[in-house]
């Protein structure tokens, strides 16, 4: 699961200063910005932001625990119980928060996100100290408890991160930016299976709880280094009903802060429908999360019944299978520079399908090959989608709006995951896995089949405007 981005960066563009970039800066405070005002042309002038710094660092130390944590689980569960099915409810657990997105989302606009992040991860230490009294079959239910926890505090971060950070970088740049935080992210899912299983095999699970505690305290310790000055919730411009994120629009107001239903939760969700860039990015990321929460309820069994190996293998694949989204994150940039948005995202599908179908071949090379072609194919639909959000919904409405976008994205994955434990007792993966792929091909074609002849690429110049709905 994505975790933790908290930051204010410098305005970056490939083009002359627009209304909306000069908005941003407006509401960028940094320090470091005001000094260096001049646009930056690339990608590097990002990462030599103070900020930018800080905030790479805590996502590196966060994505180190949370890829150590996220295999033990599965390793815990599988060597207490012996279950293959109860090991994929593992990751179940950590999915299915994203059904109460819009719910959980709207916390990140009604208040200041950046010490919101900082409380999310101080937070989770608590719980994750209580996997120390997880050491017989019958206390499973504690680790579940944990990892659902885990879910929701990583649904709240993931909303908080993707609007501070819609607000300061220009939208041409979103892809780029949301690829190096994806190289971030995923690189130490090259390190941090492989140290998770090891620390699990020789030391057990606590000691993988102990670590994965350290790295939320010191990823907050980071994330409360950064030079932000934030809006108070009720300033944030925009979201009023029937008008748009420009001039007319309602800024003053603070919608849905009064009892009942928030209304703006209900705005965001028709605005992601009705906007023609973002709804089939959407349902095609859905749709290839759905196939990708049936591979992952099958790994278990591949590694078991396929290839003969014990359950710490599957930190094996999962390293390996990191070095794909390092190369897509570097990709991702260039790329949605170059080619439309669903023409990246549907090659991006196609790749992962035909690694889905491949993985049910029981040969190790084949296996450890169809992990990497999963790790580079499946981030492209979703760094595709994430952007589209990013760059088309206004600022006041995007914390509920990206939380949405996630349920829709992500529940399907959180229910395959479930379908996926049961039917694995039942289906081999040979059958499972080929009629996955089958079917993300078809899903690739789908998306791509949609594009305009000669259309560019999405980032080649502003979002075309558009209005709330009412």
């Amino acid at each position: 699961m994505t975790v933790t981005l908290s930051t204010c960066f410098p305005y970056v563009t490939d083009a002359p200063a627009t209304e909306h970039g000069n908005r941003a800066i407006a509401r960028c405070r940094s320090p470091d910005l005001r000094r260096h005002a001049a646009p930056v042309t690339n990608e590097g002038g990002v990462l030599r932001d103070r900020n930018a710094a800080l905030y790479l660092s805590g996502v590196v130390v966060s994505g180190f625990g949370t890829s150590a944590m996220w295999l033990a689980a599965g390793v815990w569960v599988k060597s207490l119980t012996g279950s293959d099915s109860l090991a994929a409810l593992t990751v179940f657990a950590m999915w299915a928060p994203v059904l109460a997105g819009p719910v959980l989302g709207a916390v990140a606009d009604r208040m200041r996100r950046r010490p919101l992040l900082i409380g999310c991860n101080l937070a989770m230490t608590v719980p994750l100290c209580a996997l120390l009294a997880v050491d017989t079959a019958d206390r499973v239910w504690i680790l579940f408890c944990v990892l659902f926890l885990y879910g929701v505090s990583g649904v709240i971060q993931d909303a908080a991160e993707t609007a501070l950070v819609a607000t300061v970088v220009d939208r041409r740049l979103l892809g780029a930016f949301n690829g190096l935080r994806l190289t971030a992210n995923e690189a130490m899912k090259l390190l941090a299976p492989l140290a998770g299983a090891a620390l699990y095999a020789h030391f057990g699970g606590p000691t993988v709880a102990l670590l994965d505690a350290a790295t939320f305290t010191l990823a907050a310790g980071l994330f409360a280094l950064m030079r932000v000055r934030e809006e108070h919730p009720t300033k944030r411009r925009g979201g009023g009903p029937g008008t748009g994120p420009g001039p007319g629009a309602d800024h003053g107001a603070d919608h849905g802060s009064g009892p009942g239903p928030d209304p703006r939760t209900a705005a965001s969700m028709r605005l992601l429908w009705r906007t023609p860039t973002v709804r089939p990015l959407l349902l095609a990321a859905s749709v290839t999360m759905l196939f990708a929460g049936l591979n992952g309820a099958a790994i278990y069994a591949v590694v078991d019944r396929g290839l003969g190996h014990s359950p710490t293998y599957v930190g094996v694949l999962y390293a390996v299978q990191g070095a794909g989204p390092v190369l897509a994150g570097l990709l991702a940039g260039p790329l949605l520079r170059r080619v439309p948005e669903r023409v990246f995202a549907g090659a991006g599908i196609g790749v992962f399908a035909l690694s889905v179908g491949a993985r049910a071949v029981p040969y190790d090379a084949v296996v450890l090959a169809s992990a990497v072609g999963v790790g580079l194919g499946l981030p492209c639909v979703l760094v595709a989608a994430l952007t589209a959000v990013q760059r088309e919904i206004p600022d006041a409405l995007l914390g509920r709006a990206s939380a949405t976008a996630n349920t829709l994205v992500y529940a399907p994955n959180a229910v395959a995951l479930a379908l996926g434990a049961a039917l694995i007792a039942a289906v081999e993966p040979a059958v499972l896995l080929p009629v996955t792929g089958a079917a993300g091909l078809l899903t690739a074609y789908v998306l791509v089949r949609t594009v305009r002849p000669g259309g560019g690429p999405a980032e080649g110049g502003p979002a075309a405007p558009r209005s709330l709905p009412s």
